[in-house]
């Protein structure tokens, strides 16, 4: 909880409707379906896959999209038609729900304050599974040949799956208030209609489109869920069903268009519904990634209602998450029933996952729509094969919709469940328009905006870490390559590493960099949240190629491992967060942001707005991308990115400035609440540790906060110049398919940098490990022993931690600490080093091999 005042929620209209779901390509079709009891579950043909004929075997069940080219026109949108036919096919359902949304609205988007902001699964869509593939066996052309063709051919853009498909479809329908994509699992919905009436609430944008997209490659959700054990053998969606046996995947999209209710009253707007309050929250350590916790989900209740001014006792209709899965079934179903309690009557429940099987992330969307539908007509909708409910259901405040019925009651007050895997809950309040202008909700306002600081920081770039990257910084020399394998603390780590082991190395580089931000730093627990900028990794496809090489009758086992539920989680963009907030123990918001390069900054600003509104006190910050591989490399060319990729991750932690003070916490730099075009701004080199795409804007951030704070002035390949002057500095994110993003930061705590002792190698010998430590512990040095120990120390409280290291190290009780280096015996020969030419030399090139063996 937070010690702030917390403010009410403005009520917000929805005054727009858009989807292609399955079996629906518009909201009334989908009512009708509903109101019908139809099933639009269908056989998957092998090439809705890629896959060839017969590589199915018995065939799957899914909600897939059927029909939709006769639907739509290109020449509809602001965008070339042939750029616009030429879209993945999921993008193309973005920019078709979201014409009909702006269609319905009145077409009343005025472009600057129209943004949107779209749940998109960080998973690879079918453009970018097809287009790694061409990259990855483009030595193997049997292999590829064998292989069916994905849509966009060989498309580049594909590539950016995650940002880009948010930032494409605001150009293409003409909405320049800015956009993003956001990934919170199948709460992503929810969470980004959350952020758009905050856009609203906070007078940034006047019309706001939100919903999301679940377009992935169908084989890799297929074969995910299977190894998470969570899909319906029997190829059955049966919601709160004693017999459920698992869910069903699904693909479609739906968005909304919003505004406030004040605005549309006055603009004479029809109104579908008022959204009246959204709580949003993690369950931390109390449940795990595939096991939902019931507190955390009461959180997210209690909390939309707190905003809305009332109590759960008034809602008549309740749409819930309710997957088929039977853990997650009855965990809800009590969950619900604890916080829906003490009713004279059952609450009328249902799910339209009967209906369309799960739509992942844009399965929220599909329920508001449903309950928007349901408030017109005044139907109770029911759920197919609702007729024998689990146990959790019988006999309680609950109760399963097996018919339609009548909605007798006068207010026509619903909500939405909407929960994730990683733990990442939503739940939305949402009532019928009944003709007033406003509602009496209290919308306090504070006395002056709250300052944000950057109190810590946490990086993992190169071969170094945050103070790595601080005397990077200062020194002007890049860090070392990275490393082949990433070093993980095992001292309070709180997952097995076998696990960690099968995740990809985004999740890790992360992990670490924010158990490094948070040392020291005291985080409330309820009240901190996780935002982290990603896009899309490639390497998600390549279990799911390996099946694709394989059903073309070639062998795939070196191509990638098989596939483990460890590996699912591990590859899942919330899940990046999630794992931070689970090691953390933090059950404030979580998930992951996409928007290309900046995607670091798109946290940082969401994070930024929610403390000074006093939504959280605290919040992880943190930007990742392993971009150094071969399919962005490919792809960046392609579309003239001219940066070098690198690998990196960043986390920054951020409090109120107030707050921060009262902790004792170190202030880097106070971040702008405004971020003008002019002034005069100090702005510092770009690009000096390469481009690691998701990462570089937050990257630069970084960059600048500890420029401020040792007052220096960053150059490329020379020592930063003292700037003790320094008080503001830009950090301008170029972005692909969006304006630049500017960052204007603030100095704060000053800790004058004046240039650091040269490294001194320290040497002690002996004639094994035993002896080596001991005249390590007496100080003395020598080289004469065949054992010997070398530590690298800049002074002595350095060698003394070093040394402490070593010995842990040497004793078999820790990592090797960076700067050490330890032989039984010499190394035999003779040792030289090569310059292969003149086009190789470079200024203080071997000045640390001068300076590290200055006798020779």
């Amino acid at each position: 909880m937070t010690g702030r005042a917390e403010p009410g929620f403005e009520p917000i209209a929805i005054v727009g409707r858009g989807c292609v779901l399955p079996g629906a390509l518009d909201p009334e079709q989908f009512w009708n379906n509903l109101a019908s009891g139809r099933v639009d579950l269908d056989a998957v043909r092998p090439e809705d896959w890629r896959l060839p004929p017969d590589a199915l075997g018995a065939g799957a069940t899914a909600g897939l999209v059927r029909g939709f080219p006769e639907v739509f026109d290109p020449e509809d949108f602001a965008a070339g038609t042939g750029e616009v036919a030429a879209y993945d096919p999921a993008l193309q359902w973005v920019l078709h729900a979201g014409r009909a949304a702006l269609r319905e609205a009145g077409d009343r988007a005025r472009p600057a304050r129209t943004g949107l902001v779209l749940g998109n699964l960080g998973y690879p869509s079918r453009g970018l599974a097809a287009y790694a593939e061409r990259i990855w066996l483009a030595d193997y052309p049997e292999l590829l040949s064998a292989l069916p063709e994905g849509p966009g051919g060989a498309d580049p853009r594909a590539r950016f799956c995650s940002g880009l498909w948010a930032h494409t479809a605001a150009n293409a329908l003409g909405l320049e208030g800015g956009s993003l994509a956001l990934d919170a699992a199948c709460a992503s919905a929810l969470y980004a209609i959350k952020i758009a009436c905050d856009r609203l609430h906070d007078d940034t944008a006047d019309l706001m489109l939100a919903g999301a997209v679940s377009g992935c490659d169908g084989l890799i959700i297929n074969a995910g869920f299977e190894a998470l054990g969570a899909l319906s053998p029997s190829g059955r969606s049966r919601p709160f069903h004693r017999g459920a046996d698992g869910l069903i995947p699904a693909e479609g999209a739906a968005l909304l268009a919003f505004m406030r209710l004040r605005d549309a009253v006055a603009a004479h707007v029809p109104v579908l519904g008022v959204v009246r309050g959204i709580g949003l929250s993690n369950d931390g350590r109390t449940g795990g990634f595939l096991a939902p916790a019931e507190d955390g989900q009461i959180r997210a209740m209690r909390q939309a209602y707190r905003l809305a001014g009332f109590g759960p006792e008034t809602v008549e209709l309740l749409e819930c998450h309710a997957t088929g899965t039977p853990v997650g079934d009855a965990v809800e179903a009590r969950s619900t029933a604890r916080y829906f309690g003490g009713r004279p009557e059952p609450l009328p429940v249902g799910s339209a996952k009967g209906n369309i099987g799960h739509l992942l992330t844009a399965s929220g969307a599909a329920g508001l729509l449903k309950l928007l539908a349901a408030i017109h007509h005044g139907t109770f909708p029911s759920t197919p094969g609702a007729v024998d409910p689990i146990d959790e259901l019988r006999d309680g405040p609950l109760r399963l919709l097996q018919a339609n019925e009548p909605w007798s009651g006068s207010r026509r007050r619903a909500a939405i469940s909407a929960f994730g895997f990683g733990g990442n809950n939503a739940h939305l309040v949402l009532e019928a328009f009944d003709g007033r202008p406003s509602f009496s909700v209290a919308v306090p306002g504070f006395a002056a905006p709250a300052e944000v600081a950057i109190d810590a920081i946490g990086a993992r770039i190169g071969d170094v870490g945050a103070d790595g990257l601080r005397d990077a910084v200062l020194s002007g020399q890049a860090p070392g390559a990275a490393p082949d394998t990433i070093e993980v603390a095992l001292d309070g780590l709180r997952y097995p590493p076998r696990d960690l082991g099968e995740t990809l190395g985004q999740q890790i580089l992360v992990l670490e960099a924010a158990r490094e931000a948070a040392r020291g730093i005291l985080l409330p627990p309820r009240s901190t949240a996780v935002l982290i900028g990603m896009g899309c990794d490639p390497e998600i496809a390549r279990a799911h190629a390996r099946r694709r090489i394989e059903a073309a009758g070639q062998v795939g086992d070196e191509f990638s491992p098989p596939l483990t539920a460890a590996r699912v989680l591990g590859a899942m963009a919330n899940i990046a967060a999630n794992r931070i907030s689970g090691q953390l123990g933090l059950s404030g918001p979580g998930f992951a942001v996409s928007a290309e390069q900046a995607s670091g900054i798109a946290a940082l600003q969401l994070a930024t707005r929610a403390l000074r509104a006093g939504e959280i006190d605290a919040a992880l910050v943190g930007a990742v991308d392993l971009s150094d591989e071969p399919v962005h490399r490919a792809a960046v060319t392609r579309v003239g990115l001219t940066a070098e990729p690198a690998d990196a991750a960043v986390v920054l932690v951020l409090k109120r400035r107030d707050d921060a003070r009262r902790d004792g916490d170190p202030i880097f730099a106070m971040i702008d609440r405004e971020t003008p075009a002019g002034g005069a701004a100090e702005r510092f080199p770009t690009g000096l540790f390469g481009t690691p795409h998701a990462a570089a804007g937050l990257l630069e951030v970084a960059v600048a906060a500890l420029a401020l704070r040792h007052r220096a002035r960053p150059r490329a390949g020379q020592p930063a110049q003292p700037h003790l002057g320094a008080t503001t500095a830009d950090v301008v994110t170029r972005v692909l398919g969006a304006p630049p993003v500017l960052t204007r930061l603030r100095a704060a705590d000053a800790a004058p940098w004046a240039p650091a002792p040269l490294p001194r190698l320290h040497v002690y010998s002996g004639a094994n490990r035993s002896e080596v430590l001991t005249a390590a512990s007496s100080g003395v040095e020598s080289d004469t022993g065949p054992a010997r120990l070398a530590l690298l120390a800049r002074d002595p409280a350095e060698l003394a931690g070093r040394l402490d290291g070593a010995r842990a190290w040497l004793g078999g009780e820790g990592l090797r600490p960076s700067g050490a280096a330890f032989r039984e015996t010499p190394i035999g020969g003779e040792t030289a080093f090569v310059y292969t030419q003149g086009s190789s030399f470079y200024p203080r090139m071997g000045a640390d091999l001068a300076l590290a063996f200055a006798p020779l």
